[in-house]
């Protein structure tokens, strides 16, 4: 086997060559549903192709971590971190915050929930988007390593992401955040339960201000039309979906619980604005897209913003190639505007203006 170094320095001498060549190594262009994927993710799939799901999760949690080493690059800096456990019912909650330099305090906060279909990944398989994100939208990150499948079905990492943002807003001054600046998100599977986060602290006093979702999975039920399409050939496989699922909830009747699929919320308006990105070649395209037409059909303000020529996976390659990066930049770019905004017009903020004294 090719060790991990060697395979991320060929990959980051391939990504880093000329267009013209990329194009001529990655093959024929790919077009699907209108669409053109990039050429370097053209390239970075003929490099990667499908695997069936693994024979054991141990196995797919190294695959994991493997593929990220080589995709992720180098740690981007300057950032500081700290470890902490998180006190809950069912134990102590793995989370690392994220802070860049010369960041003033209190500061915006980003809970973020790493993706991985709820049963592999972990704080360093998504250690560099956090890092990135917080750089880029000039705010604190705190990662929270939630319990996975199939150990810990659903919904027990619903119950830790709950736990996890409660906690930050409860110990903002320790942390040195503004509790009336507070956002969640994540990527695919802690995009999920990004958004189940945000409904269940509504009514909390502290409640989520912002919601950042990148390629999420909303629908547990149905099959849409994306996951035929780009089923096959593009990283994420319909098969692989499927497998996620069955650890995750393998009581088919929870699949319709709106924590489990955001799509079946019957109370989306009362979700924080919204910012959701999707990738054209990806299977969970058209149920995320189609979550974020829900939430403006509910009345909350969202920005829907689909990267036509990516696929499933895109935040993990901010240390290789162009194309990543540059949806990451977008992406830090309106959780940054979105924290400044959610902040000044906070349900706290709101509270108070409504008690001021008419002058």
């Amino acid at each position: 086997m090719v060790p991990l170094a060697v395979r991320a320095f060929a990959a980051r001498v391939l990504l880093g060559l000329p267009a013209s060549v990329q194009r001529r190594l990655a093959g024929e262009p790919i077009r699907v549903d209108g669409q053109q994927l990039a050429t370097e993710a053209q390239l970075i799939l003929r490099l990667s192709p499908d695997r069936g799901p693994e024979s054991s999760i141990e196995q797919a949690r190294r695959q994991m971590r493997a593929t990220t080493e080589v995709a992720g690059g180098r740690r981007i800096e300057p950032v500081a971190t700290r470890e902490l456990a998180i006190a809950s019912a069912a134990g102590a909650i793995g989370a690392r915050l994220y802070r860049p330099d010369g960041l003033p305090q209190p500061s915006p906060l980003l809970v973020y929930y790493h993706g991985g279909g709820w049963s592999v990944g972990d704080l360093e398989t998504h250690d560099n988007v956090c890092r990135f994100l917080a750089v880029h939208a000039s705010t604190a990150v705190l990662a929270v390593d939630y319990r996975l499948a199939p150990e810990h079905p659903f919904p027990a990492a619903v119950n830790d992401a709950l736990a996890a943002f409660r906690y930050a807003a409860e110990h903002a001054d320790s942390l040195g955040v503004d509790p009336t600046a507070l956002a969640v998100g994540g990527d695919s599977a802690g995009g999920n339960l990004a958004v189940v986060v945000a409904r269940l602290a509504a009514g909390d006093r502290r409640p989520p201000v912002f919601q950042l979702l990148i390629y999420l999975g909303a629908d547990a039920v149905e099959v849409r039309p994306s996951r035929v399409l780009f089923g096959r050939g593009f990283l994420l496989t319909e098969e692989r979906i499927q497998w996620f699922l069955d650890r995750y909830l393998p009581d088919r009747a929870d699949r319709s619980d709106p924590r489990a699929s955001p799509l079946y919320e019957p109370e989306l308006h009362r979700l924080p604005p919204t910012y959701l990105a999707t990738a054209g070649f990806d299977p969970l395209r058209d149920e995320g897209e189609l979550l974020a037409a829900r939430i403006a059909e509910a009345g909350v303000p969202v920005a829907l913003r689909r990267f036509d020529d990516l696929y499933h996976g895109f935040a993990n390659a901010v240390g290789i190639g162009r194309g990543g990066r540059e949806a990451m930049l977008e992406i830090a770019g309106a959780l940054r505007v979105g924290l400044a905004i959610g902040g000044a017009v906070s349900p706290a903020t709101s509270r108070s203006a409504q008690r001021a004294p008419a002058r």
